[in-house]
This record gives C-alpha cells, structure tokens and sequence, in this order.
C-alpha cells in the first residue's frame, strides 16, 4: 500500500546538480536514439502517462526528456475539460483514440485519470462510477498492453504542498511565467487534502502500477523520468531492419 505522505517529494541527500544534468542529457540523447530505433522496428510501442497536482512541471518534464526525439515519432495530447461531444460518449472516447500505433511514443498531460480525479473531488460523480470507472481503465491498459504490445508508464509527479506554493507565486511574480497564472488554480490548492486522498487511491488500485517521481527539483525530476524511460526502452532489445531482414 502506498502512502504518499511517505514518500520525499525531494532528491537524495547528496545529489549534485551538475551531475545530474549531465546525466540526464546523456540519457535523453540515448532516448531519442533508441525512439528512433522504435520507430523503424514498428513492435513496440509506448504511452508515458504524467498526471499531477498543479505546477508539478508535467510539461516542463516531458520537454526535457524527449527533447531530442523527432516529433513525427512522439506526440503529446493535453487532456483540460472535456468537449460536449467528448461529453457526449463515455470518457475513454476521447482518450482511445490518442493511444499510440506501433513504432511510435504518445505522452498524455493528464489523461484518463482526470475523470476519477478531478470529478471526484468536486462530487460530479458517485463513488459507484468511481469503481466502474477504475474498472474500465485498468481492463483499458491492459488491452493496450496485450492487443498493442504498447508498455504504459506511468508517472505520479510528487509534490510538496509548500512548493507548489512558491510556482504558484512565481507565475505571478515572473513576467515571464504570466501567461501561465490561473486564478482558479489558488481555488483548487484549497482542495490539496482531498486530491492527495483520490490520488492515493487510484494509485493503489490501478493494475500497471505507478512511478512516484519526486517533483520538488526540477533537475532530478528530468533525471528521474529520463532514467525510467531509458531503462523501459532499452528492455525492449531493438534493432533496426536492415535489408537483410526483408530478404
């Protein structure tokens, strides 16, 4: 059972910045590399799936780590409120399409997830659709992970409460970060409690389990993911066709 009260939202004691960055930059250029071998072998397939409290870096992270990747071999889909047509079919309508083909990398920013999370907290729906719901994402990755050969990771951004804080204030303090400033997103740091508590539980009942990723650094969080999605590419053990494969 995991308990996110737990678990540091920080990096290890004596991890050195520098290092880390270079790391990281090592890792993300082997990723692009290995993307592109995907991409040729046209096997495997994978979604990186990030969701978190607000500030969390969810874009930032995902920049960083796929930022030498072509973009013809990763997509990105941002999830915000639902369309009245996508409110108009069940709620993975609207996801299902977006799971990536063979050879290629899909990142959602926010997900599926958003509709046992966010609908949760505000009491837009029963503790039954819940359950449903719940039930219907873990047969759906599983079906991406059988049918597809698709592999679903999963990242849980770990933040503080007193970080997202001073973001916050930074996208009001910042010119630069202005644009990102939300009134609304004050109003749902009041509900921190609630969504701390729904996340948990999801996390705990999800059958592909979650990666907890300590956000609190942005540095270590690049160099945390990078390291997931490289161990997770290399396990693939791919190669490019050559023209002695299509003989």
């Amino acid at each position: 059972m995991i308990k996110l009260s737990e678990i540091s939202t920080k990096p290890p004691k004596g991890a050195d910045k520098d290092d880390i960055k270079k790391a990281t930059k090592e890792m993300t250029k082997e990723i692009a590399e290995l993307v592109e071998t995907m991409f040729a072998e046209k096997k495997h397939s994978l979604l990186v799936v990030v969701q978190g409290m607000d500030s969390s870096g969810k874009d930032g992270s995902t920049q960083n780590v796929f930022k030498y990747c072509s973009p013809s071999m990763v997509s990105a889909k941002a999830f915000g409120k639902p369309s009245d047509e996508e409110f108009a079919h069940d709620f993975l309508w609207r996801v299902h399409k977006h799971a990536p083909e063979k050879g290629k990398v899909q990142i959602f920013i926010r997900s599926h997830y958003e509709d046992i999370l966010i609908q949760r907290v505000h009491k837009w729906i029963d503790e039954d659709r819940v359950d449903a719901r719940m039930d219907a994402i873990n047969a759906w990755e599983r079906l991406l992970e059988a049918d597809n050969n698709t592999t679903v990771l999963k990242f849980y951004l770990h933040l503080s409460y007193e970080r997202q804080g001073e973001k916050l204030q930074e996208r009001i303090d910042d010119p630069e970060k202005n644009w990102k400033h939300n009134p609304g997103d004050w109003e749902e740091r009041k509900l921190w409690d609630e969504y701390r508590r729904c996340y948990e539980d999801c996390i705990n009942r999800s059958a592909i389990p979650w990666i907890i990723t300590p956000v609190d650094s942005r540095s270590y969080r690049n160099y945390f993911i990078a390291k997931k999605v490289l161990e997770t590419l290399r396990s693939f053990n791919m190669k490019k066709p050559t023209l002695q494969d299509a003989e």
